[in-house]
Order: structure tokens, then sequence, then C-alpha cells
């Protein structure tokens, strides 16, 4: 490789680090692929890390040692985040989401990663301080919100099954009565998928009652697994019911949805 410029130098090294968040990179590793010494990589990173606090985006974690080296921790800043959930709020309040059965269309907006992305972040700097070691999230529309929040805090993800799965082995199941149906339903997840006495993050898409969140809960204490967070993205607020669960985060709240006068009011309600 011929020899970088430092500001050459210093975008590839963003590059690089923003490519793999969360994951220790040793100082060698950048002294060998640019070709210069490990004290001028230091400054170099001083400068990048100087450069991400003040846009917001993230920060460099540094360990010094044999093993050390640095980490990029992705973030989002309070004005983004801010203006994220604003945007998705305006989106959602479309009287052409409203579903019959009155229920709102958000699979969209659930699978596009420049919408997810962002809010992963937030997610993440929520709970970073909580250390979780895991995500947790159930089938299906659930799964890229939890995967990308996981990215972010650099855990892995798991998904709990609606029902047993040949493939998944042998698995723990609870039955749990659904919070808005009031139906009994069924939840899995195989016994190899998690560790036990990890600390769990949940993350869902949606929330009515909230007997989806107990489910989870009682299913993690199967794992003696502590959850320390649970995240949600919408919750319904139309019903002045309780919720089943108690200290979840909601991002956006659906204070109303009327199917005859197509009027529908979702809101932001977090903020750092």
């Amino acid at each position: 490789m011929e020899k970088m410029k430092r500001a050459e130098r210093m975008v590839a090294i963003t590059q690089v680090l923003m490519l793999k968040p969360n994951v220790l990179t040793p100082l060698t590793i950048f002294a060998e692929q640019f070709r210069t010494a490990k004290s001028t990589i230091s400054e170099d990173l001083m400068a990048v890390k100087a450069s991400l606090l003040l846009s917001g985006h993230g920060h460099l974690e540094t360990i010094s040692g044999a093993a050390g080296g640095v980490r990029y921790i992705p973030e989002i800043s309070k004005d983004e985040a801010s203006q994220v959930l604003s945007s998705l709020a305006e989106r959602l309040n479309d009287k052409e989401r409203i579903l019959a059965g009155g229920f709102l269309y958000m699979t969209d907006i659930l699978f596009d990663p420049s919408v997810l992305r962002p809010l992963g972040l937030i997610f993440a700097g929520a709970f970073r301080d909580k250390k979780p070691d895991v995500v947790v999230t159930i089938e299906t529309k659930g799964i890229p919100l939890a995967l990308v929040t996981a990215e972010a805090l650099g855990v892995p993800m798991v998904v709990i099954r609606s029902g047993n799965k040949v493939t998944e082995g042998s698995s723990v199941s609870i039955n749990y009565v659904s919070g808005s149906s009031r139906r009994i339903q069924t939840m899995s997840l195989s016994r190899r998928a998690l560790e036990p006495q990890q600390r769990v993050l949940v993350i869902d898409d949606f929330m009515k009652a909230g007997g989806t969140a107990l489910g989870i809960k009682t299913l993690m204490e199967e794992f003696e697994a502590d959850v320390v967070g649970i995240g949600i993205l919408v919750e319904s607020q139309i019903t002045a019911e309780p919720k089943l669960v108690e200290g979840y985060l909601s991002l956006l709240q659906l204070k109303e949805l009327n199917q005859h006068s197509g009027k529908t009011s979702v809101v932001p309600v977090f903020s750092y």
C-alpha cells in the first residue's frame, strides 16, 4: 500500500473502526497497514476521537497494555435522535396506515435499514450502562430492530419462537396470556440459545398490554437470566389499563387510532 498522508490515514482509520463497532483493534494493526509508527497512529486516533465527539456520532475507547487497542462505540446525538423520532412519528400518523381492525401498519418501517440503524443507536445509548450480554426478541417483526440494537451494543441477538422448531433442538416452552386478546399462546427458546445467568435486554416493536413482554420475562427466569431492560418502539396508550410489566422504555406512544375518522396520534416520548 502506498504511504498515506495524515488526512487520508485518519479517514481510513475512521472507516475501519466504524465498520467494526465495539471490536477492539490493536494499534499494531494500523501501524502495519499504514506503514507508520504506533506513536503516529496514537496521534491520529486522538484527532479522530475529537472529531467523533464534536459530531456526536460516538467515541473511542483506548485500552493500554500488550493486549490493548482501540474500539469505536457508536452513538447518536440528542438532536439527531429527536429528529429521527419526530420524523418517524409523522410517518406513522399517515391515515393510510390504519388497517381494518384498528391496527397500525408498520412493516415497511421495521424492515427499512435507514430507519432501523438510528433506532438501534437510540436503544443502545439508553441501555448501554445496563451492560447487557444479549438482546432478546420474539419473532418476527421485532427481529430487525433487535438486530441493529445488538450490533450497536456489540452483543449477540437471540430470537424466541412462537412454537417449537425441530431444528432448534431441545427447547424450553411456556404458555402465556396475551394482554390484548387474552388468548393463551406459546413461546419457546432453544436451550443452546442462551447461557444461564446472562444479562438480557428485551427489544420489541410494539406493546399493547404487555402480555408478550411479561411472557418473555417469565421465560428468561427458566434460564436464570436477568432482564436488565425492556425497550419498545411503539407503546399503545389508547386504553387506560395498566401494562402487565413495569420499568420498560418506549420511544413512541400511540395515543389515538380512529378507523372511522382516519385520525392517528403517534408522539415521541423518549429523550436522553
